[in-house]
Parts: C-alpha cells; structure tokens; sequence
C-alpha cells in the first residue's frame, strides 16, 4: 500500500511523511485546522495556504509550519504531493499523493454541497481513493443550505417576538463560521463564544464577511437578554446567565440533526440540518467522479458503502471501523 493505517495515522512510507498524524511524528501533512486532524508536537507541519492563519490559533504562532497553493506540487522522498480543496472548511485539503505512476489521494474531511466560506470541493482522479464515510447511510440527505437558513432566522425572529433569547450550538469553527456568514445582513444582536470570535479574522482575510457581533460574557448577555442569537459550541456554562428555562430556547445546527432520536435525546426543538460533511449522494457521487477502483472508508460505519458499491465497480471497503453513536460521532458535523 502507497499509504497504510499505522497507530500515528496514515502513513506513506516512500514519501516518509503522516496525513493527519494523531501522535507527534517528524513529518506531518495536514488536511484542516480541526483538533482531531491538528495536533501539536510534529516536527514539520505541511498544509494548504489559505489556513495557515488557523493552524497557526490551534498549533501556536511558531509551529513548523509550510504552507502550499492548492494545485501546487511538491517532492518528498520522490513522492509527488499536492493539495486540493476538500469543501469542508476554509483551507482544507484532499492530499493528492503520486509515485511511479499511481495515484492515492486522501479526502481529508468534505464536503459537496455550496459553502461561500470555503473553496469548493473539486473531485481528483487516482487509482485509490480514502474517504471519511461520517454519514454513510441513505438517510442522510442533506436539504438545501439556504432553505435551512431561511428557517433559522424564522426561529429567530418569532423567538425576539415572544421574548426569547435564542441560542445556536455550532461548533466554533467551520460551522460557526457558517451560520454568521448566513446573517451577515442582520442588525440585531448577536454574541459569539470567545473561540469563535478568535478565528473570525482568518475568513475575514480570504474575504468572507460577517455581521457585527459581540464577545459573549455575562454583561453582554443581560444587556441583548431576550432579544439577541448567542452562537456558541456548548451552553451549559451559560445556563446561570440566561436564566429561567422559558426565557430562551437552543437549537443544533449540525448533520446529527436529521435524526429525529438525536433531537430529542438532545432535548433540542427541531434543529437545523447543516453539515460540513458529505451527505449519502455526496459521497457516492464523489466516488464516481474519483475513477479509482479501490476505494478505503474512514471515520464512519462503512457497511452499507460497501454494500451499495459491490457490483458497481470499484472494490470498496473499510479501513478502518468507527461506529459510535451520534452523540459521540464528531462535533463538527
């Protein structure tokens, strides 16, 4: 195998370097800024210029850090490296990954639905493909970006019509970036966690704009009380600050949220289906566009991938097996 599972992540042993690593290794090339993809104590870290502003917040300003242009090839070891857009988050990465004439490519997190905050996903031909299969079933499709926007400003506005603050559970990067994105015309007030606020001026600098926010601290919420959206990962710090339950109101905006149990398990209204991940068709359809005739499913119940693809072409199966229940599965979907 060009590259293969090893307990630091995937390694390519001709190119002498990790994609993803999850323990310190000398040569490490990232595919996002998320924390299980980033992990600090690599010696050389390799990712995509457009996020080298956020790796630098997550692994520190001095991180051994080298960035490349998406398309832009590099050697290592007589390995020939590239970097393509993944559509999961801004600045993140399919690792296109070339010697003696075959072709891997890992897709890193993706995504194939309109996202304006991140480059969008462009499928790369190989001979082997390595895809995340997070929502690998046929319940998940994911409805329109915009149409769930629309709802949740709906949600929004009858909330400060009846006096209630409401609250958005978004992972505070990507998705967070995303639901502010979505009202960057809004003029009423919206107050964002503290690790949100610190990664707003990456996408700023890539040009994704905005509305005006403010830093969520007990003041700022006594002062917008009943009136204002808070974007934050978790509310359950800010409980004592919001006050009686009847007085606001949380939603998830995430994949999760087409579940019916995990709404309610999560005692949440309804939820907005919005993920940073490819959904059923996305997955599927990206595999088409690929060409490769073997194809690994990472990070997600596989089975019925591999089932679906049996007599389609491709051979199709797990690299690895994680199948956890929703609430456990990644917060960033």
């Amino acid at each position: 195998m060009l590259i293969r599972p090893e307990p630091s992540g995937l390694y390519c042993e001709q190119g002498g370097f990790y994609i993803d690593p999850s323990r310190s290794v000398d040569r490490a090339i990232i595919t996002h800024a998320h924390a299980d993809h980033a992990r600090r104590g690599s010696k050389h870290y390799l990712c995509t210029t457009e996020s080298e502003a956020l790796l630098r917040v997550r692994l520190g300003k001095k991180c051994p850090l080298e960035t490349l242009p998406y398309g832009k090839s590099v050697d290592m070891g007589g390995v020939r490296v590239s970097l393509h857009p993944a559509g999961h988050i801004l600045g993140s990465a399919q690792v296109r990954v070339e010697y003696q004439g075959e072709v891997w490519v890992v897709s890193g997190d993706y995504k194939t639905q309109k996202d304006p905050t991140c480059t969008p996903f462009e499928p790369q031909a190989c001979h082997t493909f390595i895809s995340e299969c997070t929502f690998g079933m046929p319940i998940y499709r994911w409805p329109s970006p915009d149409h769930e926007w629309q709802r949740m400003q709906a949600w929004w506005q009858r909330n400060r019509e009846a006096g209630i603050t409401s609250v958005i559970h978004a992972y505070s990067l990507g998705k967070a970036q995303r639901v502010l994105h979505s009202l960057r015309s809004s003029k009423h007030p919206i107050l964002i966690h503290p690790s949100i606020q610190d990664l707003l001026p990456a996408y700023e600098s890539q040009g994704v704009s905005f509305p005006k926010t403010e830093t969520l601290h007990p003041e700022s919420i006594q002062a917008a009380k009943r009136q204002a959206l808070i974007v934050t990962p978790s509310a359950a710090a800010l409980e004592e600050c919001l006050g009686e339950a009847d007085t606001w109101e949380a939603n998830d905006v995430s994949g999760w949220a087409q579940m019916r149990s995990f709404r309610r398990k999560r005692g949440l209204p309804g939820g907005f289906v919005i993920s940073d991940h490819a959904d059923w068709d996305g997955l599927n359809k990206t595999i088409e566009a690929t060409g490769a005739s073997r194809v690994y499913l990472t990070h997600g119940d596989g089975a019925m991938l591999e089932q679906w693809w049996q007599k389609k072409g491709p051979i199709v199966t797990q690299l690895e097996h994680h199948s956890k229940e929703p609430e456990a599965q990644d917060v960033n979907a």
